[in-house]
């Protein structure tokens, strides 16, 4: 009797661990990874810095006592010294905005910003000389800039340490020379012979003024670069906190001869070495399972929840509701509930976020632009200004956050091309100006060597920013349950099986008869030890 107890009671234990315990088992463990990414520490190369040399003290070069009657002539003294530099800067992307690349019909052509079209502003084309308040150059106001000219080369833009040096917004790459006023702000003549004496690296002044500022305005275009990067605090980004690791732009773009590594894929086609590997190793969790995804999430995945957590970005640009005036006649612009632009006259509507999620794709670093000309194969459906290359399947993609920035612009719909209109300027011709897109199509075609059938239409167009700033505390990192689950985060990613979010009727049936039959098989033995215990 107390052995058929006894058996009972192993029997039922035994039953209890190969049944109900994995499950506890299960829940415990994927609970604890869930955790784990968010409180593991990761683990960082420890290595040695080169040791510091003090920098130079230009105060003390005689070349630089001089009055300087011109922002050429602190060039021309800068080249004195660093007199192989200049071919450095001329040899970069920076400075001829465009590199070499090889398109996916096997075509090897240069493009970059003078024939690559955007969603946001269109093109620089016949609109260079707004354009390039942005270049590291000065005078590259239309297509006969010489790049052959090392006067031209805009030295303190980079690298003045005081703050007080600025270009004119409609300069075409030159400072002010008088006191001016653009918009709400009033711009001065720089001091060249305070600045020159106060040269120094790079900070992330000097990144963000044309960096942050992309599309005319403060986050306009990346979402996750904007001037909240200049004092950020821990929860704006873990690297740049300046009370915590108060990195600079320049501390991961480290340069090599003027060549800086990190490219957009906005007008660049193929992805360098950079990466977050600089300074972290390849498995950089304490937790196996965390660094099993790292083969196909990169880190920015999980490390970015969400961006624009500050300044608002641009989400959506419709050109086609532009050209609205007021009863007087007057251009009209509006605003939102917040105080973003919604409406102008000579743009359109514009829509705007902040703390948005990314969205996500496969990316295997190719990625591939419209250039001036392309004929669009299809248009009744949204059109890839830039498209990133990748899928689960070609074993060389990982998944990344992207911000996909959507529109309407013009195109002729019988060319079957995009229009590069003429957008600024004072004439006419000039469409934030005149109103008239048909007289700025055929001005802006004309410009750009390029036929306009004299027919122009609108059609939707989406572009891709990658997310890779504004680096959340790990505590706030993406968990393995946003993924994991019915509503996942990638749920537009369909190419791959994912567990948690994806559910096959045929492997949950049989789990689920599994399930029950084992029950039954349970309550089935313990009545006929019932029974027998009874009988007994």
């Amino acid at each position: 009797m107390q052995n058929s107890k006894r058996n009972i009671a192993i029997k039922s234990i035994v039953l209890f661990v190969i049944i109900i315990i994995p499950w506890i088992i299960v829940f415990i463990v994927t609970d604890k990874i869930s955790k784990s990414n968010i409180a593991d520490e990761i683990k960082i190369i420890d290595y040695k810095e080169d040791t510091l040399i003090k920098q130079a003290d230009h105060k003390k070069f005689e070349i630089l006592q001089q009055d300087f009657a011109g922002p050429e002539d602190v060039t021309a003294a800068c080249i004195t010294c660093h007199n192989e530099r200049h071919k450095e800067i001329m040899n970069s992307s920076h400075w001829s905005w465009d590199r070499e690349v090889v398109r996916e019909n096997g075509e090897t052509v240069r493009i970059g910003k003078h024939n690559i079209v955007n969603n946001f502003c269109i093109a620089t084309n016949s609109n260079t000389w707004k354009c390039t308040s942005c270049h590291i150059g000065y005078g590259y106001k239309d297509k006969d800039f010489d790049f052959a000219d090392a006067k031209k080369i805009d030295c303190i833009v980079c690298h003045d340490n005081t703050g007080t040096y600025e270009k004119q917004p409609l300069g075409s790459g030159y400072p002010v020379t008088k006191k001016k006023k653009f918009a709400k702000k009033t711009y001065f003549p720089p001091d060249y012979n305070y600045i020159a004496k106060n040269i120094g690296t790079p900070k992330n002044e000097n990144c963000g003024v044309c960096h942050f500022y992309g599309g005319g305005g403060d986050n306009v275009k990346h979402g996750d670069l904007s001037s909240d990067l200049y004092h950020a605090d821990k929860e704006m980004d873990v690297h740049m906190d300046e009370h915590g690791n108060a990195m600079s732009c320049v501390d991961c773009h480290d340069t090599e001869r003027h060549k800086i590594p990190g490219k957009s894929f906005s007008v660049s086609n193929k992805k360098d070495d950079f990466s977050c590997q600089k300074c972290h190793e390849l498995t950089p969790h304490k937790n196996i399972t965390l660094n099993n995804h790292t083969n196909k999430l990169a880190c920015q995945t999980c490390h970015i929840p969400v961006y624009a957590k500050g300044v608002s970005t641009n989400t959506y640009w419709d050109w086609s509701t532009a050209g609205r005036v007021d009863k007087m006649g007057e251009q009209i612009k509006e605003y939102d509930s917040i105080g973003n632009v919604s409406y102008k006259s000579g743009k359109g509507n514009y829509e705007w976020g902040t703390n948005l999620e990314p969205e996500y794709v496969w990316f295997n670093g190719k990625a591939s632009n419209y250039v001036y000309g392309d004929v669009i194969e299809d248009t009744t459906v949204a059109l890839q200004i830039n498209e990133l290359h990748g899928s689960y399947a070609d074993g060389k993609s990982k998944i990344v956050p992207v911000k996909v920035h959507r529109g309407k612009q013009i195109f002729d719909p019988k060319n079957k091309m995009l229009i590069i209109p003429h957008v600024y300027g004072h004439s006419d011709s000039a469409y934030h100006h005149g109103l008239d897109w048909d007289i700025s199509s055929k001005v802006g075609m004309e410009y750009a060597g390029l036929p306009y059938s004299g027919s122009y239409s609108f059609i939707s167009t989406e572009m891709y920013w990658t997310i890779n700033h504004m680096v959340a505390p790990a505590e706030q990192s993406v968990s393995c349950i946003e993924c994991h689950a019915r509503d996942s985060k990638l749920k537009d990613l369909t190419d791959f099986y994912l567990i948690g979010r994806d559910r096959s009727k045929l492997l949950d049936t049989l789990g689920i008869i599994f399930i029950i039959l084992s029950f039954i098989g349970v309550f089935i033995h313990a009545g006929i030890r019932f029974m027998s215990r009874k009988k007994s």
